[in-house]
């Protein structure tokens, strides 16, 4: 069964139109003979919205009971049952009741998925799992419904529904959005002009991103090679050089003037050892392209310019920065330079900056290295140069009328023997020697014009001469081998350096390492291939790359094996032999990655199942001893009243039912944290935020104490500002500190509950002066199932403080115990206030939900 088509449509707030939009949508699909239903949608009462749900088919919603309210969700197998075309589903980030059948919405969308219907759906940037800490720094909130940027980045099809935040707060002032007496609350927090222009930016950026891979997906699958300039792309070409830190702050500069600007740094390594880097200086280079919000790349090119133009328009990059050429005036014999070639093979579409630095015409730090490795047309230059020199050198010199002996003539046609070996390599070399010892012999040589030789003495001359230009030419070309290998390995070591360097900086991430290996070797696509055994077909364990990776190592343009079941598949390119050591070493890093990524996850799963070996071994311990202590008291009760052969008096059976119900508040106190406990461990707490007055929770929470009045002091100003928390799990929380202040607290020394702002929160302080915590105990009573000291007036299973650290956390607060002056133990409560914190309305959670 095909796989169901997911459409988004993305907001920066509440109220942009994505409902609406999406309502329409199911309209139109409708009219053109598509089976649309409604499956959920939540129209906060606004009257557009309202409307557009007519003429849509709505699928009958899940009841739930909660806290003794009743709330409604998508019933994911109505839907199923149904099984229309497309299913229209609100609220992608949402989180779903307790009890329901997935914990988020976004898990109901992809179990409709899989069944094979379409579905369309809504989300706010703000709840996009990656841009919690933006959001939070923005409005103050920190986002508890999110959904995972990969399920967005899945979908088929991502829709932006933009509003300016003027006409936002506009359509927000005219009660299009919220109810009136929201409004004034909502322009003055969370509909911030301000909040509103960052959220959008958020938005529009997120989008282009997502529109740069799709079109990066377009132009790999139709090779494109022509840059299209959609967006500003900076290529920092690097030598490794000091110079390099300028240039990366003039690319960060030109990237600022442009809305999106992307800068990437380019280091190339060439082959044949044109360039020397220093590792050092490369590292703090690429710390300041990070800082700076670019990125850091590393790939080899044994030609330098055309690599980097490669790299360039693969990126889909604008413009090129180079720094000014080091070499000093003379040097420029050899060529016109990186950055000349590069400005003059770049073409219309791509705009390269040669910018000015204190290194400039310094030369270089090593001289010159050349490798064995010619281009075409050095081997020509080698070539007209041994075989048309000598013929040049012995025109000129029969026309000169100058003696200069036969010892000079030799040394002259000796050096051109050298250069041919220098530019050619020893092929031009030993040519030009044979050459040159037959213009000798007949041009210079007595008897001149005859191949005769009449003094024995210049035949040996001419036999040494041709020696000497051999073995001079094979010396030539034996270093430039030489220099070439070296050069070589410094490369391959460069890329080992750096690959060690991730491993110690903790790196690990296989999509991260299989990106360095694809831009290491300029491939299109590589994957890591692993099966069972030699019959079972190949699994990709990771891929990275534009194409669809390859499903066996056979389809690939190179695979190295990594064990008898694994191995590297590489698309794109076929590599020459000596790259294969490199690529070994990746393979080899690959694999090891690999395993200990499931290490870590069998470790972590080893250490959650130990977690719950140890919860449930104190548990049977709280049971055969905590709970069957209240038990005992209830079933001797029961027994004394149902007894026939004593007559118990109305006080007496008052006295055992008093004993009865204080069982069974024990029991059931101890079960409800037992329970609360279960839902932290398991991650299905799911907090409902609220603005509430503190003075509203506290005395509430303080009706199990047993006598609130003499054991309780409460100094809770009415001035405190609000606070957002759901209210239930807080009157727990302070239930808990507090009965466990009143338990280990003297006699005649009361609790005291007192409250206090303090910036942008409100701590509460429960003071008691009991025995106190030392300093290395105060942060193991927070453990489940932890009882310090075993105190006489203690009862329980050691849960209380363990459910309200947890209780606290998920409201985004604290809980932390310190010395009280004089004697005994403070529990500090710090908890968000809501005055400067953007809050929703009443009707929907603090994360703003649309």
């Amino acid at each position: 069964m095909a796989r169901g088509k997911l459409r988004i449509y993305l907001g920066a707030a509440p109220g942009v139109g994505k409902t609406y939009a999406m309502l329409s949508e199911g309209h139109r699909r409708i009219e053109r003979g598509t089976d649309c239903v409604v499956a959920f949608v939540e129209h906060h009462h606004r009257p557009r919205t309202e409307v557009m749900l007519h003429g849509l088919e709505q699928i009958h919603r899940k009841e739930l009971e909660y806290r003794a309210t009743t709330f409604t969700e998508m019933d994911v197998d109505a839907v199923l049952a149904r099984r229309p075309q497309v299913a229209l589903v609100d609220e992608l980030a949402h989180t779903n009741i307790p009890g329901s059948r997935n914990t988020k919405r976004w898990q109901d969308v992809e179990e409709l998925l899989d069944a094979g219907i379409d579905v369309v759906s809504t989300v706010n940037i703000q709840h996009l799992e990656s841009l919690g800490d933006v959001v939070e720094s923005i409005t103050g909130i920190r986002q508890q419904e999110t959904v995972p940027d990969e399920i967005v980045r899945r979908a088929d099809q991502i829709e932006l529904v933009d509003m300016s935040p003027q006409a936002l707060r506009r359509r927000m002032a005219h009660g299009n959005i919220y109810k009136p007496d929201k409004i004034d609350a909502a322009l003055s927090n969370y509909f911030r002009p301000g909040n509103l222009t960052a959220l959008r930016e958020l938005a529009l950026l997120w989008v282009a991103d997502r529109v740069d891979e799709y079109l990066q997906q377009y132009r790999s699958e139709h090779q494109v090679s022509r840059i299209w300039g959609s967006r500003e792309r900076i290529v920092v070409g690097l030598t490794g050089g000091p110079e390099g830190r300028t240039l990366i702050r003039r690319a960060a500069r030109l990237a600022e003037k442009g809305a999106g600007g992307e800068v990437l740094a380019v280091y190339i390594a060439r082959s044949d050892g044109l360039t020397s880097a220093s590792p050092k200086e490369l590292a703090v280079q690429r710390t300041l392209v990070e800082d700076l919000g670019g990125t850091f790349h590393h790939v080899i090119g044994d030609d330098i310019p055309v690599a980097l133009l490669d790299f360039a328009r693969g990126v889909n990059a604008t413009q090129i920065v180079l720094g000014v050429s080091r070499r000093k005036g003379w040097q420029y014999v050899f060529g016109p330079g990186v950055g000349a070639t590069v400005a003059r093979e770049s073409g219309p579409d791509l705009d390269v900056h040669l910018i000015t630095h204190d290194e400039a015409g310094k030369g270089r730090g090593l001289p010159v290295a050349r490798g064995a490795r010619l281009g075409r047309d050095r081997i020509i230059r080698g070539w007209l140069v041994g075989m048309i020199g000598p013929v040049l050198l012995a025109l000129l010199l029969t026309h000169v009328d100058a003696d200069l002996g036969l010892a000079n003539d030799m040394l002259l046609f000796l050096s051109l023997t050298v250069a041919a070996a220098l530019l050619g390599g020893l092929l031009p070399a030993l040519a030009s020697a044979t050459v040159g010892s037959v213009l000798l012999n007949w041009f210079f040589t007595p008897p001149v014009h005859t191949w005769t030789i009449a003094d024995p003495r210049n035949m040996v001359a001419i036999a040494v001469f041709f020696a000497v230009a051999a073995s001079v030419a094979s010396v030539v070309d034996l270093a430039a081998r030489r220099t070439q290998q070296a050069a070589r390995l410094r490369a391959e070591s460069e890329i080992l350096s750096f690959l060690a360097g991730s491993v110690l900086r903790g790196e690990t991430s296989l999509e991260a390492l299989l990106e360095r290996v694809r831009e290491t070797f300029g491939m299109e696509s590589v994957a890591l291939l692993e099966r069972n055994s030699d019959v079972d077909p190949w699994t990709c364990a990771g891929s990275m790359g534009n194409q669809r990776p390859v499903a066996r190592p056979e389809d690939a343009d190179v695979d190295m094996p990594v064990g008898d079941h694994m191995a590297l598949a590489l698309s794109g390119r076929v590599l020459p032999a000596e790259d294969r050591r490199v690529l070994a070493a990746f393979a080899a890093q690959a694999a090891v990655v690999l395993d200990r990524q499931r290490l870590q996850h069998e470790a972590d799963q080893a250490k959650e199942l130990a977690e719950g070996n140890r919860i449930r071994t104190a548990l049977l311990a709280a049971v055969s001893h905590d709970l069957r202590t209240p038990l005992a008291g209830i079933k001797a009760s029961v027994s004394s009243l149902r007894s026939d052969d004593v007559a118990w008096s109305e006080d007496d059976q008052a006295e055992l039912l008093a004993a009865i119900e204080d069982g069974a508040d024990r029991l059931d106190h101890l079960v409800g944290n037992l329970l609360d406990m279960s839902r932290l461990q398991t991650g299905t707490l799911a907090p409902l935020i609220r603005e509430i007055d503190l003075d509203e929770v506290v005395p509430m929470a303080l009706v199990g104490i047993p006598d609130p009045e003499s054991d309780v002091v409460m100094d809770i100003p009415e001035t405190l500002p609000m606070i957002s928390v759901d209210k239930g799990l807080l009157e727990r929380v302070v239930a808990n500190v507090v009965e466990n202040a009143v338990k280990y607290s003297p006699d005649g020394d009361p609790v005291t509950v007192s409250a206090s702002a303090l910036a942008d929160r409100v701590e509460v302080r429960v003071v008691d002066r009991g025995p106190g915590v030392p300093d290395e105990a105060k942060s193991r009573i927070f453990e489940p199932f932890q009882r310090y000291g075993d105190a006489p007036r203690g009862d329980g299973v050691g849960l209380g403080l363990a459910v309200a650290r947890g209780f606290t956390e998920a409201m985004g607060g604290t809980l932390t115990a310190e010395d009280t002056p004089g004697g005994g133990l403070t529990m500090v409560l710090t908890l968000p206030a809501a005055s400067s914190h953007a809050s929703p309305p009443a009707d929907l959670p603090a994360t703003a939900t649309s």
